[in-house]
């Protein structure tokens, strides 16, 4: 297998995570004889520095031409100030628009070994194994946006054509799994919602019969995904709701650092990244998790490269790793030493 890999370290801890994912990806492709290019490229608040543009043009053509891109992390308060007119984030939003990725999947398992790493009790926790939809390309993030001296306006705005590709996918995805999808809206104040509440229920009724569908107000899946987590299997929804709701699922599992994440869009190539920011408070410091990084490679892999059995073998040495205690300090049991990213790299190296 030949590949194009576009590697966009990021901001703050992005470089340090996205290293052990190299390491990783170039370990695989040396034992299954794969031939991988691997470009490191400007992105964020480092490509702001470099050339004013958070998203230059070299960065996003090299991105075209790839069959992948792996993104560790951007912004920070370098590049946050109210008055700022360049920000990391028009960088990242950009480049899911050029890529044409809408559909955001996040996984979210709870490891045995890192119950106790949650603030939840254990026994809700069991039997955790969903999967968030989030749509990706729409919604009050890439809406009208107005600012005068006492008001701003963030239109949010949603098209047929956009809820049906997002609830295909999601339909999708719970066929291959347990059957069982539910879309969240807020469909008793938003009229955008009502529309996505209406396209859901005619696409999985016409042409997903054999799921379950069920509609929850944002709110609600909020306090459900706290009270009883190992109900949902895949959930489907617009773009904030799912930015938020995602953090929240993330601390299922015990910390932001855990989760990857797919951006996929019609055909094979895809934007993946751990759900994580870039954490300035803990960059350079050298003790970031790259477990999140490690499987969004894993996901690269996967759903880009189509290559399984790498795909899963990543997978198991981030699982054995963690169960035989390679854990930075977010997930580090009490009164445990923790290790260093470099430390976590090498314990899953040495798994594969």
């Amino acid at each position: 297998m030949k590949a194009k890999i576009a590697v966009l370290p990021g901001d703050g801890i992005g470089p340090e995570v996205i290293a052990e994912g190299l390491r990783c990806l170039r370990a695989l492709a040396e034992r299954h004889g794969h031939e991988l290019t691997l470009t490191e490229l400007p992105f964020g608040g480092a490509a702001i520095d470099l050339t004013g543009n958070p998203l230059p043009r070299d960065t996003l053509e090299a991105c075209l031409r790839a069959d992948a891109v792996l993104l560790g992390a951007i912004g920070g308060p370098k590049w946050s100030a109210p008055e700022a007119k360049v920000r990391p984030e028009q960088g990242l939003l950009g480049l899911r628009s050029a890529l044409g990725v809408y559909a955001n999947l996040r996984p979210v398992r709870v490891h045995p070994a890192l119950l106790g790493a949650s603030t939840l009790k254990p026994e809700v926790l069991e039997g955790v194994d969903l999967v968030f939809v989030r749509e990706l390309t729409g919604g009050i993030y890439f809406g009208e946006k107005r600012r005068e001296p006492q008001s701003a306006t963030d239109v949010c705005t949603y098209t047929v054509a956009e809820i049906e590709r997002i609830v295909r996918a999601a339909a999708r995805l719970a066929h291959k799994r347990r059957r069982k999808l539910v879309s969240i809206d807020k469909a008793n104040v938003l009229e955008t919602s009502r529309l996505w509440r209406e396209v859901a229920t005619r696409i999985v009724r016409t042409e997903f019969p054999q799921i379950t569908l069920e509609h929850m107000l944002v709110d609600s899946a909020a306090m459900h995904l706290i009270r009883r987590p190992s109900d949902f299997d895949v959930l489907v929804t617009e773009n904030m709701f799912g930015d938020i709701l995602t953090d929240e699922a993330s601390m299922l599992a015990g910390s932001l650092g855990l989760l990857p994440s797919a951006s996929l869009g019609e055909g094979t190539r895809g934007l993946y990244e751990p759900i994580h920011g870039s954490a300035p408070d803990i960059a350079g410091r050298g003790i970031a998790n790259p477990c999140g990084t490690l499987l969004s490679v894993a996901l690269l892999l996967r759903h880009s490269l189509g290559l399984e059995g790498e795909a899963a073998a990543l997978e198991r040495a981030v699982s054995e790793a963690i169960a035989q205690g390679a854990r930075t300090p977010d997930i580090a049991a009490k009164g445990a030493s923790a290790l260093s990213t470099r430390e976590v790299g090498d314990a899953v190296l040495a798994k594969l």
